[in-house]
């Protein structure tokens, strides 16, 4: 137990270092494509007027060049999210690996420390965030009128995208049949420290998200109180330990960063992740998850857990 709080602890500390108006519910109806940017026959770039954000939100989206109808899976960054592209294009190889697969892989673009959820108030320095209603009622029909979705979809994210992904499926658990957490911590009552110092340590107010810690909205976005809710959905979670793997043996220009900041956060990662599948297993309810004896807080490792989950996603949502 004093393991898991020390580890909890350093989490809080170190993922981050890697009085506005009430926000008004908007319509969802009126969200429309203004534009569509082809970058390749299966990439192409959606720019979407969303009523509930206020502004363009541009989404990427890799898809079949032609085929039959498909399954989506919305895949989520992190805390900093590339400029212009998902990380998950810019970092990892995820543009040719989902390459010939009958799937269209949603990639939201921007979102820094948002947690891709509806803040209650307009923050200064980020603006209005309406992720949630972007993500689960704004997005979804266009993508599946404009690129041949067939409505059966899946969520994932690395990192706080991890989280948010666990979030959106507790709380629409229609909308989703498969989960998945790439170095994520889904217990967010147990990451509140780290939530809160993540935001603040880039520019925002954490309390404009869900209030005051302890207040009603961090339980009514908090997955292992919700995890009923994710019953009979097939459920991923990746983690390392912060031990130096293979990785780490390669040379890099973040080597340094990914030891001395992402060992720690992935054993705090670690440690939510032991807590939550034990609140699962307590609940019978069945998840996969992989553990790695080494791994820090880092792109290559993402990329390895992307490649095998997907044998795990694509049964469960058909691709």
């Amino acid at each position: 137990m004093r393991r898991t709080k020390v580890a909890v602890a350093v989490l809080s500390c170190a993922m981050a270092m890697l009085g506005p108006a009430m926000v008004e519910p908007a319509s969802a109806s009126a969200a429309r494509i203004v534009r569509i940017a082809d970058r390749s026959p299966t990439r192409s770039s959606v720019f979407i007027d969303s009523p509930a954000m206020g502004r363009t939100v541009q989404v990427d989206v890799l898809h079949p060049a032609d085929g039959d109808a498909r399954p989506a899976y919305y895949l989520l960054d992190g805390l900093d999210p590339g400029v212009g592209q998902s990380t998950w294009t810019n970092a990892t190889d995820a543009e040719s690996f989902f390459r010939g697969k009958n799937v269209n892989v949603v990639l939201p673009v921007g979102g820094q420390a948002s947690y891709y959820t509806d803040w209650q108030r307009d923050d200064p320095h980020f603006g209005r965030y309406r992720w949630e209603t972007f993500l689960t009622q704004e997005l979804p029909p266009l993508i599946d009128e404009n690129f041949d979705g067939n409505g059966v979809n899946a969520i994932g994210g690395l990192s706080m995208g991890g989280t948010a992904a666990f979030v959106l499926a507790a709380r629409h658990p229609q909308l989703y049949r498969a989960i998945a957490g790439y170095s994520a911590c889904p217990d967010t009552g147990l990451a509140t420290g780290g939530v809160m110092f993540s935001i603040a340590n880039r520019g925002g107010d954490p309390v404009n998200m869900w209030g005051a810690p302890g207040g009603p909205a961090w339980a009514e976005h908090d997955p292992a109180l919700m995890a009923d809710r994710l019953r009979g959905k097939t459920i991923y979670l990746s983690t390392g330990t912060g031990v130096p793997g293979p990785h780490e043996a390669e040379l890099k220009p973040q080597l340094a960063e990914n030891i001395f900041l992402g060992g720690p956060v992935e054993v705090g990662i670690n440690a939510c992740v032991i807590a939550f599948e034990r609140r699962l297993r307590g609940m019978a309810i069945p998840a996969r998850i992989d553990y790695s004896p080494v791994g820090t807080h880092s792109w290559s490792y993402w990329q390895d857990t992307l490649h095998a989950s997907w044998p795990t996603l694509a049964t469960a949502i058909g691709a």
